[in-house]
């Protein structure tokens, strides 16, 4: 039982992150258009966040609830992955974060609707068509992006440095995570690497952009180890719960 529910709370903070990284742009967007899809997005994140807490708070019980998860937990417990949590920078590193994380999460959210776990699938099945559409849209950008401008190339290939050692964490399993595997309740992390290198590689060359040289890869998010970065969101994202605890609207 505290496999999958550590591995639900992987799931949920990974989308509960990022969409609060996401929505940092909101308003601030280069084009108006533009700022309207990623808030879309952002939400998007944000409804499949909470499916994954209310899933994990009735795993958990003890009157857990989708709010205790995203707000009262500290950074150390924390199990999203580390690309989530990284600085938006300008708008071409924003792009590439969610391009490495909505090629991640449409191959796994495609084979978690066969896993064992019918919430899990049927979670993964109905955040499916949003993931797809994310991916499409930050293809495009990245494409775009890379082989566009002079400026635009220099910054999509900055972002690559800044980005691509947290894309390896993916497909390195926690304890929790190969515990499932192992007893066939969700899928291999072997048999998503291989098709997700191969999309990735497919876009960048698209864009102009080369992936940098080296195999090390940042790991520790997954079992509540961060970097700088997520204390100061958390601090943020939890802020009013915290000051004013149980308060409704």
């Amino acid at each position: 039982m505290k496999e999958i529910i550590s591995y639900t709370l992987y799931l949920a903070d990974t989308n509960l992150i990022l969409s609060q990284r996401n929505g940092e742009w909101c308003g601030h967007g280069p084009i108006l258009e533009q700022d309207i899809a990623m808030t879309n997005i952002t939400l998007d994140l944000l409804g499949q966040a909470r499916n994954f807490y209310q899933y994990a708070a009735t795993l958990i019980g003890n009157g857990a609830t989708e709010d205790s998860l995203a707000y009262l937990r500290t950074e150390r417990e924390f199990k999203n992955c580390l690309l989530a949590e990284q600085p938006n920078g300008d708008w071409g590193q924003t792009i590439l974060r969610q391009f490495f994380i909505s090629q991640y999460q449409f191959l796994l959210y495609n084979s978690l609707i066969n896993c064992k776990d019918e919430q899990l699938s049927a979670i993964a099945e109905k955040g499916l068509k949003e993931v797809t559409y994310h991916l499409r849209w930050s293809s495009e950008w990245v494409i775009r992006l890379g082989d566009g401008t002079e400026e635009s190339h220099r910054r999509m290939t900055n972002a690559l440095e800044a980005l691509w050692t947290y894309t390896g964490e993916f497909f390195i399993p926690a304890a929790y995570e190969q515990f499932l595997i192992d007893n066939g309740t969700i899928p291999s992390q072997d048999e998503l690497k291989l098709t997700y290198q191969e999309n990735i590689n497919s876009i960048l060359k698209r864009a102009n952009l080369n992936p940098p040289s080296g195999s090390f890869m940042q790991k520790g998010g997954k079992t509540g180890i961060h970097t700088e970065h997520l204390g100061p969101l958390l601090a943020e994202l939890q802020y009013m719960q915290r000051t004013y605890p149980g308060a409704e609207w």
